[in-house]
């Protein structure tokens, strides 16, 4: 993906989402989308962490079991109940990361409403965020990846996002 398809894709999602209140990006992936997300709708974006695997290296299997460290309650102090959030990452590509961050999140700042947006969802996946760009069954580099010697291709610049209601 390169940077013209990813900043199209943000500015896409953020003519489809409601106006949230915060946006959270889970880190590392999310942090870039939900930036720009967070700019576009002039609020605050957060980070938090939820990790399925030890490094940032390209091409690791996602474990299904995903580490949500307690300093994410810290960066989440400044939210108050009833807040419409948004939460944003890269790829959903078991959706394992979402089935543990959303109850995390609802169980800690009860939101008035809480989705979910990714730039790709794996086809693989038995989770559909609210809101998402491109499908794909292979690997995705993004624009903050680091290089890789294999070969890519990039992903065509969108013209829509796909939504959990149209599957």
């Amino acid at each position: 993906m390169d940077q013209e398809a990813f900043q199209t894709a943000a500015t896409l999602i953020a003519a489809h989402e409601p106006r949230p209140d915060a946006v959270i990006g889970i880190a590392r992936g999310g942090v870039p989308l939900a930036r720009e997300l967070a700019a576009h709708f002039g609020v605050e974006a957060i980070e938090i962490t939820a990790r399925h695997n030890t490094t940032d290296d390209l091409f690791l299997e996602a474990t299904g079991r995903v580490q949500l460290p307690t300093t994410a309650a810290d960066a989440l102090g400044r939210l108050a109940s009833g807040q419409r959030l948004l939460v944003a990452d890269d790829i959903c590509g078991t959706g394992a990361t979402f089935k543990a961050v959303l109850p995390f999140l609802t169980e800690r700042l009860a939101p008035g409403q809480l989705r979910s947006a990714v730039l790709c969802r794996s086809r693989a996946a038995d989770f559909s965020p609210d809101t998402w760009v491109w499908d794909t069954l292979d690997w995705v580099l993004f624009p903050w990846n680091e290089p890789t010697d294999q070969h890519t291709e990039d992903l065509a610049v969108p013209a829509a996002v796909r939504t959990k209601e149209s599957l």
